[in-house]
């Protein structure tokens, strides 16, 4: 079972030490019983029959799969980025096999949960007994249930009317404490930590209002938290639980709409909640269920993956991973609805915008394609092949001596930097083509990172199988058009993730383990210049500067 790998980070794997940590998100009533788990196939092998498990190992399953494994392999475990792992196909690999695949991984990213200490010899023999039988339905989350999550914490009358803090809140970081289901607060200049909020299990990104005031923190277990960086110390001042399973949410950015609303894209239900933006209390639920754009299929679950706020119109331009359509929501109208579903491929994942904030790039990881989209006229515009299962998080655009102003990608599935044209004004003889491919040492990159001023491109390799790669990064260089240096980043855990500061001269790296760091690295000289340390860095992960976050600068 591969380890999500969507728009920020922190879903790609679990410390399942944490499990009982995690909000029930799927209740025992709507699960199948172990009892009512039949073989998957008549004819499977004794190998490959499921085994015996109690209402506590199975539960017990449930979590950990919640945790390590949904978010490639989808609820239903019909797959997206990671294979379909229903019973039909389990069984024809038997426990054996499967147990072998959880230990060592495999080079295509599927980290080895064995090998690294993720799941223990025990769990590993008790997830492969669970996906030989039948995946349990998740139950629907309608707006009632919603709203009674709903928690306003601090009142906007109650909140500072000026920044009452003297330190520069535009430079700090906010990261992501995955297991400890916390966020931590960085003021990027003194290295200070001023903030420690509890947001809820495993938070996978992080968006800015269009003030930058507030950041809105998504959990995997889709509550919604949102952090006022005003006061002495950020508070958190509301919170909602829009989805059972969650990776995105953003802010409303257009003129006249600045702080006012958000939404939270669903993995499960297949659903997006509208909230007020100062509150975050909900307003209206919208299902997506849509069939898959080329062959009309119906599909059971649709998952929304990436969302950014257009510049055109008051509109969100999202993705629907499974159909493989781009959707246009409209927060102006009434019922927030989606006026537009533009045809593009499926699977689609993480993207961003091009250096312009016209096009919006996104991946369609499995069928190993970068789709380009202009979210101007909201049509596609095309989509081409990069590489096995590209995962760009949100990109990096930078000018290429050459080709002009490009963005690229790295893969998860193979070691490759692809590089593509992307100005089709000035240079439109290269846009929307591969112009470079750029070997990198091994496969397993999330996140690419530049800066305009920064001479490097970086990139990670996290979900590598290989646990001396997991530790390390590479710089590309700009002026020479190749890899320019590749070293170990941390003795331990995973290097990963990228962010720069507000002015562009440092970049952190998260040390992502059980007792992590952050490194802190002159961007210019590639020196390092401090690691944060403290017993509350438990998992760092993803990391969001105010200003860059506020102003879609990557």
């Amino acid at each position: 079972m591969k380890a999500h790998s969507g728009i920020g980070l922190a879903a790609c794997v679990a410390a399942v030490a944490l499990v009982l940590m995690v909000e029930k998100a799927w209740t025992a009533t709507a699960l199948a019983t172990p009892a009512a788990s039949a073989p998957a196939t008549p004819t499977a092998s004794a190998q490959a029959r499921p085994a015996a498990l109690s209402q506590q190992d199975f539960a017990r399953a449930k979590q950990i799969y919640f945790n390590t494994c949904g978010g490639c392999h989808g609820a239903l475990r019909k797959g997206a980025t990671g294979p379909n792992i229903e019973p039909m196909h389990t069984a024809e690999l038997g426990a054996a096999s499967i147990e072998s695949t959880l230990t060592k991984g495999t080079p295509g990213g599927m980290p080895a949960f064995g090998r690294e200490r993720v799941l223990s010899a025990q769990e590993i023999k008790l997830m492969a007994a669970y996906v030989l039988q039948p995946a349990p339905v998740p139950p629907p989350r309608p707006l009632e249930e919603i709203k009674a999550s709903w928690k306003l914490v601090v009142p906007v009358a109650n909140r500072p009317k000026a920044p009452e803090t003297k330190r520069d809140w535009q430079n700090y970081f906010g990261v992501i404490l995955r297991d400890a289901g916390k966020v931590a607060i960085i003021d990027g200049t003194s290295k200070e930590r001023v903030g420690l909020i509890d947001t809820g299990f495993a938070v996978h990104i992080l968006r800015s209002s269009s003030t930058g005031r507030y950041f809105y923190a998504i959990g995997r277990d889709g509550r919604v938290t949102m952090i006022d960086l005003w006061p002495e110390s950020p508070t958190l001042v509301a919170q909602a639980q829009g989805c059972s399973d969650a990776r995105s949410v953003e802010a409303s950015k257009y003129k006249g709409f600045e702080d006012k609303l958000i939404i939270e894209g669903c993995y499960w239900p297949t659903q997006y909640v509208v909230m007020d933006g100062q509150t975050l209390e909900p307003k209206v639920v919208v299902d997506v269920k849509t069939p898959a754009y080329d062959t009309n299929e119906p599909l059971a679950e649709v998952r929304v993956a990436s969302i950014i706020a257009s510049p055109f119109a008051p509109q969100w331009i999202v993705s629907l991973k499974e159909s493989g359509h781009v959707a246009i929501v409209d927060y102006s109208k009434p019922g927030f609805p989606i006026i537009n579903k533009i045809p593009a491929e499926r699977f689609l994942d993480d993207g961003g915008w091009d250096h312009t904030k016209r096009y919006f790039m996104v991946a369609a990881n499995t069928r190993k394609q970068m789709v380009i989209i202009d979210a101007k006229t909201q049509k596609l515009v095309t989509k081409f092949e990069t590489g096995v299962r590209p995962h760009p998080g949100r990109g990096a655009n930078w000018e290429d001596p050459k080709f002009g102003w490009v963005n690229g990608t790295p893969h998860i599935g193979e070691g490759k930097l692809v590089i593509y044209g992307a100005d089709p004004v000035n240079k439109p003889q290269y846009a929307w083509k591969i112009v470079r491919e750029v070997k990198l040492p091994g496969s397993g990159s999330l996140f690419i990172k530049t800066h305009a001023l920064s001479p490097w491109v970086w990139t990670d390799a996290p979900m590598s199988n290989d646990p001396k790669a997991t530790r390390q990064i590479c710089v590309y260089s700009k002026k020479k058009g190749e890899i320019e240096k590749c070293w170990p980043a941390a003795e331990r855990g995973r290097a990963v993730h990228f962010e720069y500061d507000k002015s562009g001269s440092e970049v952190w790296v998260s040390v992502w383990d059980k007792q992590g760091e952050l490194i802190v690295y002159d961007d210019k000289t590639l020196e390092e210049k401090t690691r944060i340390k403290g017993d509350w860095l438990v998992t760092p992960t993803g990391k969001f500067n105010v200003y860059n976050t506020t102003h879609d600068i990557y």
